[in-house]
């Protein structure tokens, strides 16, 4: 048998088992073949990425679709003649509540799909004959809202890359092409397109909260409060009927009527001082600047930082691993969780907006007692320079050697012999490495994850700096507010390094340093949520302190759907 031969009659088995295998149409109004002849003219019409539209209508996924109906050996997907088209109706239902997720319906071809679907749907109640043509539009128009939804769903509308080039969480993949091939062969359209969304708690708690603003938002929202002095326990001020309303509207107290609708009472600075909780604000029950601001965001803009946030928990593994760090950046605040269940906790100091801490995830490996710093090229120049010009003590001071070479070049320099008022941030050509010891900017402990941005965890001399509510002083690096307990923590199943060697090592009058291998090294995700999910299972707002929200919530409204391929 020639290979031609053998060539056509595999093809021909394919084809038969695929016609046998496939819904059966109604053949005395129209042919199957038929369709299966439009859907690939269709689709080869459009060319190299398929670029398909139906009345203005673009099909999106370029690469994807073609690929999907080639397999199929371009047989229809939605449109079975014999069938009341339940598939194409399970995937209606959920685009039509698709703004639960934060997305927006239209983005999924709705209005389009419900005008042909009910001509289709009426010519079959009136068992006239059906126009192929509308046929062929509404299986591409359904097939390219799943594989567009599902990849929305499964990673995230937008790419974190192209709004926030700090973002180096890997973008999620899965083949939607075969999702929508199993879903349809089992009728599980909404099963398989919910099984996508985030699985975390804290994702489910968003999707509730954007529900409770909306309403809240539908309604007319809160009243803002006027501008004026602070106000505090035992303030009067007829802007005080406004706060209560507004503190009412989130829960945080009883609106009812008082004796003394202009007193600012007990159950007043109570609810000031959860609100502040709740917002990253310091806690004084006192109505400041800040707390106004705060309390002046709509109920619309809260809504919308929802949205930004959900989008986030969408570009994220859903596999963090049975034990790990979780950082929020925009919050200042670190997690340990271990089974799901919160074993530790503590306080943050994140990097400047102008040197921002990236987010990505990693694994910490060792951790380092009593580190000598190195001190990065760029915060020589342009933090230590001019520290050292204004007091020629500041080197002494804080222990900090001057070298200059590299390898076996290297030279330790004496300060003393440098003319520090000729030295410039362009022609500056030293290396500064601060010893070990108390006045150490890492502190006396740094917890090593290597990684190509050189972040780390470490302690800090600058313990003051942890009572502040707004946490963004480092250039970068992540400080943290219990380095020892977090220590004594990684390296709980290490004999060598029980609790008190670590803590005498620590306290030692000539410290040093001492790298110690985490027997089980753990995860650790850096991430940035201006809206998270707090320890008594509150939603908790925070400052959008690197100015993420707004470019994310902007490319959110754009009217085209981020592409699939």
């Amino acid at each position: 048998m020639s290979f031609s031969n053998s060539r056509g009659k595999f093809f021909c088995l394919v084809f038969l088992s695929v016609f046998l295998l496939a819904p059966k149409a109604n053949l005395t109004q129209i042919t199957a073949p038929s369709i299966q002849d439009l859907l690939r003219n269709r689709i080869e019409a459009g060319g190299v990425g398929a670029k398909i539209q139906i009345d203005q209508e673009l099909i999106y996924s370029s690469i994807v679709l073609p690929v999907f109906y080639e397999k199929r050996v371009y047989w229809p997907a939605w449109t079975d003649m014999d069938a009341d088209f339940h598939n194409a109706v399970s995937l209606l239902k959920i685009i039509r509540k698709i703004d639960r997720e934060g997305l927006r319906p239209m983005d999924y071809h709705l209005e389009k799909i419900e005008t042909i679907l009910s001509e289709v749907q009426g010519l079959q109640k009136r068992q006239a004959p059906r126009n192929p043509n509308k046929l062929v539009d509404i299986d591409l128009l359904l097939t390219d809202a799943f594989l567009i939804l599902g990849s929305h769903l499964f990673s995230g509308k937008i790419n974190s890359q192209t709004v926030d080039p700090q973002w180096h969480v890997n973008r999620r993949k899965r083949d939607m092409a075969q999702l929508l091939e199993t879903a349809l062969a089992s009728n599980q359209i909404e099963t398989s397109l919910y099984s996508l969304l985030p699985s975390h708690k804290g994702y489910a708690r968003l999707r509730q909260a954007l529900a409770h603003y909306r309403q809240i938002a539908e309604k007319g929202g809160w009243p803002a409060v006027a501008k004026g002095p602070k106000l505090q326990k035992g303030d009067h001020s007829d802007r005080i009927p406004a706060l209560r309303q507004c503190l009412a509207a989130d829960g945080l107290i009883e609106n009812q009527s008082v004796k003394d609708g202009t007193l600012f009472d007990e159950a007043i600075e109570q609810a000031v001082r959860k609100f502040q909780r709740l917002n990253g604000l310091e806690t004084d029950g006192i109505l400041g600047s800040q707390t106004l601001q705060a309390l002046n965001i709509s109920a619309e803009q809260r809504v919308r930082q929802i949205i930004v946030n959900m989008e986030r928990w969408r570009w994220l593994p859903q596999d963090w691993g049975h034990r790990y760090v979780l950082v929020n950046i925009a919050m200042f605040n670190l997690d340990v969780i271990e089974n799901e269940q919160l074993v530790m906790d503590m306080r943050v100091i994140a990097g400047r907006p102008y040197r921002r801490t990236p987010v990505f995830s990693d694994r910490v490996t060792y951790l380092v007692l009593n580190p000598s710093w190195e001190v990065p090229d760029k915060i020589a120049r342009k933090d230590l320079l001019p520290k050292i010009k204004n007091d020629p003590q500041f080197l002494v001071q804080q222990k900090i050697k001057i070298f200059k070479g590299w390898g076996s070049n290297t030279r330790e320099i004496n300060p003393d012999g440098v003319d520090w008022k000729a030295v410039t941030a362009s022609n500056f050509k030293y290396r500064f490495r601060q010893e070990p010891g108390p006045q150490n900017a890492l502190g006396r402990i740094k917890f090593m994850f290597p990684n190509q941005f050189d972040v780390y965890l470490h302690d800090t001399p600058a313990r003051n700096l942890f009572g502040k509510s707004r946490r963004d002083f480092s250039s970068g690096c992540i400080r943290i507010e219990k380095p020892v307990e977090f220590a004594e923590y990684l390296l709980r199943n290490h004999p060598a390094w029980p609790p008190e060697k670590i803590r005498s090592s620590l306290n030692s009058s000539e410290p040093v340093e001492q790298t110690v291998q985490i027997p089980e090294p753990i995860n650790i995700h850096i991430l940035y949520w201006t809206v998270w999910l707090d320890h008594d299972n509150l939603i908790t707002f925070s400052p959008d302190i690197y100015g993420r929200d707004s470019a994310l919530d902007a490319a959110l409204r754009k009217p085209r759907p981020g592409a699939l391929d």
